[in-house]
């Protein structure tokens, strides 16, 4: 493992411990998603977990169960691209370590609607860069190689995988109705329109203004026009 990967890997477990302990920004009545000042936006595992609990746990439906399994191993893949082209272009820009280290958290906040209504988890026990979904195996492959070439091209990946996870949350909330489950779907939304932001704002500061590759251009200006999400 190369320095930048031995780096990024102790962030993600200082990031994990301090919210299960209620650090990194909230508490027990807090938020369950920290904002940052760059748009990074966090789940606070304490904060979460006492909103769930005074939710309550209902019936899921089929649509339900098949929309957390496949959002497990969504948040998993948009940790592990940033991961790897955090370890390519980390040292030009912070970008994809921070947000790779939100994605832990976002990974996390499904896991424990998993945990909540017993069922398995896909992306347990899964390496970098392994999925169960085909899909998302391809998916990965297709992203990771992708940012390669340059570190914009490695910016323009990390926008197009936030347009991806705001398309495919939208289409899963409408067959949510579970209190919980839509909680944490809709700050996941907020959140991946918040990275989306930063990514075209790092994009700007290379030169380059971003075209969405996933969303209507309408809905997508909407986003990157407006400011920073928070609470």
């Amino acid at each position: 493992m190369n320095k930048t990967l031995t780096t990024l890997s102790a962030a993600l477990l200082t990031a994990l411990v301090l919210s299960a302990c209620g650090g990194g920004g909230g508490d027990n009545g807090g938020p369950p998603l920290v904002v940052d000042a760059e748009g990074v936006s966090t789940f606070d595992s304490t904060a979460l977990g006492t909103t769930l609990v005074a939710l309550p746990s209902e019936t899921l439906s089929l649509a339900e169960q098949a929309t957390l399994a496949y959002m497990s191993e969504e948040e998993k893949l948009a940790h592990d691209v940033y991961v790897h082209l955090a370890s390519l272009w980390g040292t030009s820009v912070k970008t994809f370590a921070n947000i790779a280290t939100s994605e832990a958290t976002h990974t996390e906040a499904v896991r424990q609607l998993l945990l909540r209504y017993n069922l398995p988890d896909p992306a347990a026990s899964l390496g970098a860069g392994q999925f169960q979904n085909p899909t998302l195996q391809a998916l990965y492959t297709q992203l990771a190689a992708a940012g390669g070439p340059s570190l914009v091209e490695a910016l323009k990946v990390g926008a197009a995988i936030e347009e991806i996870d705001i398309v495919d949350i939208q289409a899963a909330l409408v067959n949510v109705d579970n209190q919980d489950i839509r909680l944490v779907y809709e700050n996941l939304l907020k959140g991946s329109r918040n990275h989306l932001r930063a990514f075209v704002k790092a994009l700007l500061q290379q030169g380059v203004t971003y075209v969405p590759q996933y969303m209507n251009p309408a809905d997508y200006l909407a986003i990157v026009n407006t400011p920073v999400e928070r609470n």
